[in-house]
């Protein structure tokens, strides 16, 4: 909302600056965005006389001027504006001064060899407007020397406020001078120039008549026909404060009505009553297949859910956003018909978005606009246009009625400090409400009742109790329909209450309002993250600390490369994809690492090692989402002077699930590998980590060759991916004393042979379960494979730790602990001690 100083010092009566007006404004809740000040700006251009204007002897399409600045002396400027001539007066810029519209600031230069000591400007120059097909041309009596701006009236700030949705009454100059006067900054005036009382007399009956087809589509439409009257630009004063506030000057009807929807917040529509077909406006619905050529040139198709004005033709506006081309005022205008209508905010609001037509008129309309104000905003309207154009106004013609607007609402001084935590007098608190335009009606034990005015649209209008609403307790047979309503009038009591008390503080100023510390919960403050984040944040620390780089990328890739990864769903296809290649929610994060290293590689780059913590999707429901640590190393191991490089392989992949699992607190004592793999994996060079013979905790392994090939990825490469949501939460246990045993712990060596496709996980679970009260660790620390044993075993050693806790051990005991380890070892895989 933009409005000037002085337009607004038409509705207040004040002696403010305007540094205290914008303070106020933004203290009060209508927050100032910014302030033009258009006459600092212009301040040093000066009103100058062309004395000569001879052709420039070196370029065809110049002038070289003689003008007179008033400062006694001629200034030499080279000038290439057509209009430019002899005893004309224009705008001059001199040396040092900035042109806002060109973005430059002048300095003395010589153009073809002719001096020039400043620069006649034209409107667009001065950021005036848009033509710039001359220069400026002022009248004959404009002083010579003096500011440009002040002679112009250019000198008046333009101040932008931020206005909240519910504050429709505030997207109004009249408005805003009323929040202003009520919080001590003037008087507002009680009329203005076009509003007064009285009516305009009535010279004959009305050529057009109005009819509402159906009241969902307007409560109330007010109208008349002015007739031989004269259309044509506006006055200055109009043209300029219209200017002022970014809106484009067309025409004296057309800008009366967009005068008056920022003069009161009351948007009108004028019609050319000779256009109009049938000498009937028919308000209604809109019918599938009708057309409107709007205003702004564009062709819109009408639905039955648009609130339309219509004649014998078909549509001809859309309600309260935008009129039609075929009824437009123009210079030959000679009767027109003024439009002064309620609409009904919502349909208004949902069908400016339904066609994205936005105007002035319908950011009113949405917001609620004053229902009272239509009869004078009609009178105002006719005052101005009979002024500027002439005419003989006739009789006003309506339809529907005023609809009853009128409401209560109630305050309990109490409720200031209980509810807005300021101690406010009984009589600040009434003459603030009392200056906002609240009549009060009833008062009661400390409380008072007032009567809310038309124009605020945002009190006493509030929800409507649970229980009352469609499909509550009101719709139950248990709830009786007074009740019901009892519960509803008293939601609305609240809320009402709730506006006036906002107000109150408002108006006072909500910095006056002692400011109070939340109660504090606890001494302790909670954790910031939650389990399931901080585990995520671990994941991608381990991750990054173990050289990965963290990748963020969509989670969608094309259906082809989701294939590959997984099951692709048509549940889980994207209806409208940003682009082509981007048209499945992917199974796993890992397809798009993936895809990145094959980006890599064929840019020169294939030794990668990547991250992603995403999503993975399996089908649309709410725990079709896993969360996923997924990892893709490719290429080899960095060259070294300490060891040779060599290709990675599924234990590096392994390595990588194994360090996040175990900084994710999983005892890795509990898992185990087996070889079902997805087919995205190696077969033979991949593996499962599970807890337990069901969870799933991480897959790991190769790249299948087809992967490979279909992504043009050069192998080796080899990932994996642990799911975050499935593992558990390590239990919480009191940190008790260090373990820390008095007696030496003895160390065996056994090497076993073993079938060659027996895992070796299998004998270490066999080892760890055969002596359990002296067993402190198991661990594999050598395979030999080769022509010394028979064919088909491999020889598999294990250093087995024994940890006395009560004494040392005998040789007998440890002897007896080895023999129960090789018998278990034995019994479980079949394998021999060797010798």
């Amino acid at each position: 909302m933009k409005f000037t100083l002085s337009w607004l010092r038409e509705h207040l009566d004040t002696d403010a600056t305007l540094e205290a007006i914008t303070t106020t404004l933004s203290a009060i809740g209508l927050e100032v965005e910014g302030v033009e000040d258009r006459g600092r700006a212009l301040a040093p251009f000066r009103i100058a006389a062309v004395v000569e204007a001879e052709p420039h002897p070196n370029a065809d399409r110049l002038r070289a001027l003689k003008v007179d600045a008033g400062n006694g002396t001629l200034l030499s400027v080279v000038c290439g504006a057509p209009n430019a001539r002899a005893g004309m007066k224009g705008v001059l810029g001199l040396p040092g001064t900035y042109v806002p519209g060109s973005d430059i600031t002048l300095k003395v230069g010589e153009i073809r060899g002719v001096k020039s000591e400043g620069m006649m400007c034209s409107a667009r120059e001065l950021g005036l407007g848009e033509d710039h097909a001359g220069i400026i041309e002022l009248p004959e009596d404009a002083p010579v020397g003096a500011g440009y701006a002040e002679w112009a009236g250019l000198d008046d700030p333009v101040i932008e406020i931020s206005v909240t949705p519910n504050r429709g009454d505030a997207l109004s100059v009249r408005g805003v001078a009323r929040d202003l006067a009520a919080a001590g900054l003037g008087t507002l005036r009680p009329e203005g120039r076009y509003l007064r009382p009285g009516t305009v007399p009535a010279g004959g009956p009305s050529a057009l008549r109005w009819a509402i087809d159906d009241p969902r589509a307007c409560a109330w439409v007010l109208g008349r026909t002015i007739s031989g009257l004269r259309n044509g630009p506006s006055p200055q004063w109009l043209r300029d404060r219209l200017t002022a506030i970014g809106l484009r000057p067309i025409n004296a009807l057309v800008d009366v009505t967009n005068f008056f929807t920022v003069d009161l917040g009351r948007p009108l529509h004028v019609f050319d009553a000779r256009k109009v077909k049938g000498g009937t406006l028919t308000i209604r619905l809109g019918r599938e297949g009708e057309t409107l050529l709007a205003l702004n040139g564009k062709e819109y198709t009408a639905s039955p859910e648009d609130s339309v004005i219509a004649d014998a033709s078909g549509v001809v506006s859309f309600s309260g956003i935008m009129g039609g081309e075929t009824t437009g005022c123009d210079a030959d205008t000679t009767e027109v018909f003024i439009e002064c209508a309620l609409f009904d905010p919502v349909r208004i609001a949902l069908s400016g978005r339904r066609h994205q037509l936005s105007s002035d008129a319908r950011q009113r309309f949405e917001r609620g606009i004053d229902p009272a104000l239509q009869p004078a905003a009609l009178e105002a309207a006719t005052r101005m246009v009979l002024e500027l154009c002439g005419g003989e106004a006739s009789e006003v013609v309506s339809a529907g009625a005023e609809p009853a607007w009128q409401r209560e609402a109630t305050l309990r001084f109490e409720r200031l400090a209980g509810l807005g935590g300021a101690e406010v007098p009984e009589y600040e608190a009434t003459a603030i409400l009392g200056s906002l335009g609240f009549t009060e009606t009833a008062r009661g034990e400390g409380s008072v009742t007032y009567a809310v005015p038309s124009w605020r649209n945002d009190i006493a209008q509030g929800n409507v109790a649970p229980e009352a609403q469609p499909g509550g307790l009101a719709q139950s047979p248990e709830l009786p329909p007074e009740r019901a309503a009892a519960a509803a009038e008293g939601c609305r009591a609240v809320e009402a209450e709730c506006d006036l008390v906002e107000e109150v503080l408002r108006i006072r100023g909500l910095d006056r309002v002692p400011p109070v510390s939340l109660p504090v919960a606890s001494p302790v403050p909670p954790a910031s993250l939650t389990a399931k984040q901080a585990r995520a944040a671990l994941a991608r620390r381990v991750l990054t600390a173990r050289g990965m780089l963290d990748c963020v990328s969509y989670g969608f890739v094309e259906a082809r490369v989701a294939a590959l990864f997984g099951d692709t769903p048509p549940a889980l296809r994207v209806e409208n994809p940003i682009a082509a290649d981007l048209d499945q929610m992917r199974p796993t994060p890992l397809a798009s690492l993936a895809l990145a290293a094959a980006r890599n590689a064929a840019r020169g780059f294939p030794d990668l090692a990547l991250a992603e913590l995403g999503g993975g999707y399996r089908d649309p429901s709410p725990t079709g989402q896993l969360a996923i640590a997924a990892g893709l190393r490719t290429g080899h191991t960095p060259r070294h002077w300490a060891e040779p490089s060599r290709a990675l392989d599924a234990m590096d992949a392994k390595g990588d699930a194994l360090a996040v699992l175990q900084a994710l607190g999983v005892p890795m004592a509990a898992l185990t590998v087996t070889t079902d793999a997805p087919g995205h994996y190696h077969p033979g060079r991949s593996g499962v980590l599970r807890q337990g013979p069901k969870t799933v905790l991480a897959r790991f392994g190769e790249l299948h060759p087809s992967v490979l090939a279909a992504l043009d990825l050069p192998g080796p490469a080899v990932g994996f991916e642990v799911f975050l949501d499935a593992v558990p939460e390590p239990k919480r246990r009191k940190r008790g004393a260090a373990d820390l045993p008095a007696f030496q712990p003895v160390r065996r060596d056994l090497a076993f042979l073993v079938d060659a496709g027996v895992p070796a996980e299998k004998l270490l679970r066999a080892a760890s379960g055969a002596e359990r009260n002296l067993l402190a660790g198991v661990s594999l620390f050598d395979r030999y494979a080769g022509d010394k044993l028979p064919e088909g075993k491999v020889s598999l050693a294990l250093e087995i730790t024994l940890q006395p806790r009560e004494r040392s051990l005998t040789d007998a005991e440890i002897e007896a602990a080895i023999g129960k380890v090789v018998a278990a070892v034995t019994k479980a895989t079949g394998a021999t001690l060797r010798g």
